[in-house]
């Protein structure tokens, strides 16, 4: 995989703040030591003391906010901690789904090695919002804006509902292969057809927070290549 300029990413910067367009497939952090690149590292090659203030799951693309000193870095924690970070992702759902300020509010357990569940003897709080925007024949652009930051959150919350994000196999989403939407569609002999995104629709889409300062930001993160193309897709084959 080719990985992308760190300074191409950038979509804000000041003395404190950078906030980039994370790609998918890269992680937000060292999983384990000597692993492979992630964002942290690419960060730290650009500025000396960056610091990830929050997490993408790894094939999540989108807005991520990095501090350049430790009192940017306490400054977003905090927010993040007290909830005034404002987020916003979009996700492509399996079917057709009409949600309303459709409120959320299952408790999510952290069960080790990167799965969670819906508990609510044990788990945590965990509140999301989810909004449709779109509708097409077999899917649905949502919008998700989760309250609570728990891992996972947005995935297990909309796979409550069967309405599970496309081509997440973990929750039960089902990639989407443009034979499914497109009449007629002839594969090559001995073709293997390949999903339209090799990953969940899933992407960051906003962030809100405030600076150093205390000035509010808003900061939209351009849909990447794969989910552009899904949505165009989308738009001609399946509207």
């Amino acid at each position: 995989m080719k990985f992308p300029k760190f300074a191409d990413l950038i979509l804000f910067e000041n003395d404190d703040i950078i906030v980039v367009n994370k790609p998918p497939f890269i992680s937000s952090l060292d999983e384990r030591e000597g692993g492979e690149i992630n964002m942290l590292r690419l960060a730290r090659q650009y500025t000396d003391d960056a610091q990830i203030c929050h997490r993408l799951d790894k094939e999540t693309s989108g807005a991520l906010i990095i501090a350049k000193n430790p009192e940017a870095y306490r400054a977003v924690s905090m927010q993040f901690e007290r909830r005034k970070v404002k987020k916003v992702y979009h996700a492509v759902i399996d079917g057709t789904h009409v949600f309303e300020e459709l409120f959320i509010d299952l408790p999510i357990l952290n069960v080790g090695k990167g799965t969670v569940t819906i508990s609510r003897q044990e788990g945590k709080r965990a509140e999301t919002w989810f909004q449709s925007l779109k509708y097409y024949k077999h899917y649905t652009l949502v919008e998700c804006r989760p309250v609570t930051g728990r891992m996972h959150q947005i995935r297990i919350h909309l796979a409550t509902q069967r309405a599970s994000i496309a081509g997440d196999e973990m929750y039960k989403g089902q990639p989407v292969f443009l034979s499914k939407l497109k009449r007629k569609y002839q594969l090559g002999k001995d073709q293997e057809e390949l999903p339209i995104m090799k990953r969940f629709a899933l992407h960051a889409y906003e962030v809100t927070f405030k600076l150093v300062n205390e000035e509010e930001v808003t900061i939209h993160a351009p849909y990447p290549k794969d989910f552009e193309t899904l949505l165009k897709l989308l738009d001609k084959f399946d509207s």
